[in-house]
């Protein structure tokens, strides 16, 4: 399985979907060892709540891990992967693990 990019970098993988359908390359990013974030800003909240899901429950499938970093947009990784926040006291606005 690839988990690095030929120069030994680990890619993020950046999926910005405008169809349902687009949502399962990001599952298969994942499946491949990459991490992805998916911007669902370009969708309709419905369509994007549904490709959210979607992907979440793929992922969960693959023991995967998923973290909302903010409004309409995910992180999801492989189980292989560590996620850290590292935020101070006073930024009560972001994600926590």
């Amino acid at each position: 399985m690839k988990t690095t990019s030929q120069d030994g970098w680990h890619d993020v993988i950046v999926f910005t979907p405008e169809r349902f359908e687009e949502g399962l390359e990001a599952v298969l990013a994942v499946r491949e060892q990459q991490t992805v974030l998916l911007n669902l800003s370009r969708m309709p909240p419905d369509l994007a709540q549904r490709t959210a899901d979607f992907v979440s429950g793929g992922v969960h499938a693959l023991d995967g891990k998923q973290q909302r970093v903010g409004e309409n947009v995910l992180l999801f990784s492989p189980g292989s992967v560590r996620l850290q926040w590292l935020t101070s006291d006073d930024d009560s606005d972001s994600p926590q693990p």
